[in-house]
């Protein structure tokens, strides 16, 4: 089988991100060497947490205005989703993970279990997501939570039962991928 050769890089926007068109060859067909050219958006490593209190049966979920959503149709942009945030340089997924869920919900986790990782867009984003499933005390003190007013963020807190989330999730109300992921993995490993 031939190797994959890089011939070209060149960078269309570096505002936030890079992003570059890529020019290649791919084996294809019987190894027969594919030359492509493919737009990718070089976006940091990631980690999405759902949060779980086992003893209130409930699942504490985020909802905020996404305008990719919004710029594809949803009249309001708005998505319920899994705590979720970029790794920080230094940072290993495991302290993102609880940082986020502060930073978004204002609740301290533990119990972090990894429930897998992906690549959620591969087709053009090198973005590998984290995903964990952690616990938290629905009934236990904590912060405001609400996301970072210095990076825009104005996140509602959602708070659902076990059974009003599974029936979300059999209704096809999760549209956010990364949610969706940890909602399922959750009913299928967790809730027994």
């Amino acid at each position: 089988m031939s190797e994959v050769k890089i011939f070209s890089e060149t960078t269309l926007s570096d505002k936030k991100y890079p992003l570059k068109e890529i020019s290649f060859e791919k084996p294809g067909h019987g190894g027969k060497p594919v030359k492509q050219l493919h737009e990718i958006y070089y976006r940091p490593d990631a980690i999405a947490v759902l949060l779980v209190d086992y003893q209130e049966q409930t699942l504490l979920l985020t909802e905020q205005f996404r305008v990719a959503s919004y710029l594809n149709g949803d009249s309001s942009g708005n998505l319920i989703e899994a705590c979720a945030g970029l790794i920080d340089e230094g940072e290993s997924p495991e302290q993102a993970a609880m940082r986020e869920a502060i930073e978004e919900t204002g609740y301290t986790i533990h119990n972090l279990k990894k429930a897998g990782a992906v690549y959620p867009s591969a087709g053009g984003v090198t973005e590998f997501l984290h995903l964990f499933i952690a616990e938290y005390n629905s009934k236990g003190e904590h912060q405001v939570g609400g996301g970072l007013e210095a990076e825009g963020e104005y996140i509602e807190l959602v708070e659902l039962s076990f059974e009003e989330a599974k029936a979300k999730m059999f209704a096809g109300t999760f549209n956010d991928a990364k949610t969706l992921l940890l909602v399922q993995h959750f009913f299928l490993k967790y809730s027994g």
